[in-house]
């Protein structure tokens, strides 16, 4: 049997129908072999940057193993940006490189290269993998792909890459040689003792103002039911990070929102005033805290869960005191809570969960006033995208002003799910995310929201939707210009726009016809009062869609905190009462920047 074929053969075996690959010389036996093993096949994109990111949407949405194949050299450096998404995220993928034939690997000779498009990957990638190896052994084949696979999958999961020469994947090898992997347990995540759930419990029902936090941890340990059961039965509101909107509908009064520098009032005036923070899946990191972290919480007793010992320690280095710091799987650490909290009675928390009502009624991220501006304004257009769309939607975006205008402004509801490339937050992931989610589920449709900027890095995947008459709908947020980078240099560079600009340097086609060029339905939103209408139109068809929605380059993210202030925006020498009760805040501007 040919050692690619075992290759594929295992593919199958772990529930990989779409593999993303793109040929090469040092990839072609791989991709062929995959080609004629029934169980699996191959989706090629067209620029493997993309395939990465594909095979890492294809992964978060399945809640299984995703896979790229790419050739050698720069063929597989082109995965590294989709490879630290997955590792950032904690993302589960299975990563193949074809690698030069071993007699002509430079070895240890010294010299750059001796094979054609020779790059040691397995260096490059191992601080960004769980994972890495090169196979020089063909008999020990399955035993790296079954290592590999069940270290992305254990404990905080993560990508893995496994690059195999060209000559050892044409040859025939005797089946019954194979070694095999037999999987060991060293990583599975310590369970919180029970004198720290009871602690747990006991925090939970004497705090006045507590908070939860929820994080991406959540999706990954699939506790997103039990999460919500700890915040019915313990009646604690709920704020939440990006990556973890989703989990409570936007009307539910226990949904704080989306905290931290780019976050809403209400849900950065609840995390502020809280005297209990208990954060389970998230890394807390600056974006969430601000800057310094020791002004996150400030009043707080902040007990921490996290499956990683790394990310509890590291509070000590940034100046901050963890009450409590729980390392814990997530679903583990709630079921056992909820267990904790059996016979238990709850204190009333009408008072606070009142206080939070009143401050997202007097800070709103879309104000009524945004309705009867004649331009689109991007608050007002998040805030019609989500009436118009249905429960159980999946959901993409890009980075920079698209993203943050959808994690503030936008009513998630029951069953709708919402990804990005969290951590690593890559311009041009949106467009290729959202089709290797249509490979995930198929005929489900997929919306997909990008930047103007974002869109640019990885349009050539139009040609791959339009091919594959995928059910992905997207909208392009064009503000003409990298404004997110604009709002930098409005604070800190004289409002300079240089490379954010057209007039600084940047250039953009018409959109839509390039759509159109590609066999894309496209239209044009550029009036408020146009919206509802042209969002039924783009939603009403089977198959792919590109509405372009014109946004002025002067809108910015309001609120957004700038580098080095704590989350909230008030006097910080204030008391905690005092705090309370003189709540100060900046108004939010309600015209565009002249």
């Amino acid at each position: 049997m040919k050692l690619s074929d075992v290759v594929a053969a295992f593919l199958a075996e772990q529930g990989i129908k779409h593999v993303f690959a793109i040929s090469g010389g040092a990839s072609l036996h791989l991709i062929h072999s995959i080609a004629e093993t029934p169980g699996t096949g191959f989706v090629c994109p067209q620029h493997e940057q993309a395939g990465a990111m594909a095979a890492d949407a294809y992964a978060r949405v399945t809640g299984g193993l995703g896979c790229a194949v790419a050739t050698s050299g720069p063929g597989a450096t082109n995965l590294i940006t989709g490879i630290c998404s997955s590792y950032y995220d904690s993302v589960p993928v299975l990563y193949l490189t074809g690698q030069v034939a071993t007699f002509r690997s430079k070895g240890d000779t010294g010299v750059r290269q001796i094979g054609f498009q020779e790059t040691d990957m397995v260096s490059i990638c191992r601080t960004i993998t769980k994972y890495a190896v090169l196979v020089t052994d063909p008999y020990r084949i399955r035993f790296e792909l079954q290592k590999a696979v069940a270290i992305a999958r254990a404990g905080r999961p993560g990508p893995v890459l496994v690059d195999i020469p060209d000559d050892l994947q044409r040859m025939d090898i005797d089946t019954t040689r194979l070694a095999e992997y037999a999987p060991i347990d060293e990583d599975r995540p310590p369970e919180a003792s029970p004198s720290t759930i009871a602690e747990c419990v006991s925090a939970i029902k004497q705090a006045r103002r507590p908070v939860l936090i929820f994080g991406w941890g959540i999706h990954l340990a699939g506790a997103e039911d039990a999460a919500r059961k700890l915040a019915r039965i313990t009646n604690v509101p709920v704020a939440m990070t990006w990556a973890a909107l989703d989990i409570l509908p936007g009307i539910d009064p226990l949904a704080i929102g989306g905290f931290g520098t780019h976050g809403v009032r209400f849900a950065n005036f609840a995390v502020q005033n809280a005297d209990l923070v208990l954060s389970i899946g998230s890394r807390l990191d600056t974006k969430a805290t601000g800057t310094p972290p020791a002004t996150f919480a400030r009043e707080a007793k902040i007990m921490m869960v996290d499956i990683d010992p790394a990310e509890l320690g590291k509070f000590k280095k940034l100046g901050v005191n963890l009450h409590l710091a729980i390392q814990a799987e997530a679903k583990a650490f709630i079921e056992a809570l909820l267990v904790g909290f059996e016979g238990e009675k709850v204190p009333d928390r009408s008072s606070w969960l009142a206080q939070i009502a009143d401050w997202k009624r007097r800070y709103p991220a879309c104000l009524p006033s945004y309705a009867s501006e004649k331009p689109v304004n991007p608050y007002w257009f998040v805030n019609k995208l989500s009436e118009a769309l249905g429960e159980n939607e999946i959901i993409f975006s890009d980075t920079g002003c698209a993203l943050a205008w959808m994690m503030q402004a936008f009513e998630f509801k029951k069953g709708q799910r919402f990804y990005h490339a969290f951590n690593n937050t890559p311009m041009g992931y949106g467009l290729p995310a959202a089709m290797g989610a249509a490979f995930a589920r198929p005929g489900v449709r997929i919306i997909c929201i990008s930047g103007d900027g974002s869109l640019q890095m990885n349009i050539q995947e139009l040609a791959t939707i339009a091919q594959h008459k995928l059910p992905v709908k997207i909208l392009l947020i064009n503000n003409h210009g990298h404004s997110m980078v604009q709002q930098t240099q409005e604070m800190w560079l004289q409002s300079n726009y240089y490379a954010t600009s057209i007039k600084g340097g940047l250039s953009f086609p018409d959109f839509v016809a390039v759509a159109r060029a590609y066999g894309f339905p496209s239209d044009t939103i550029d009036l408020n009062a146009d919206i509802p209408e042209k969002l039924e139109r783009m939603l009403a068809p089977d198959g792919p869609y590109f509405l372009n929605v014109e946004i002025d380059s002067r809108h910015r993210v309001i609120p957004q905190v700038k580098f080095g202030r704590p989350n909230e925006d008030a006097d910080p020498l204030l008391g905690r009462d005092e705090f309370l009760a003189n709540m100060l805040v900046k108004p939010m501007p309600v015209s565009l920047k002249q």
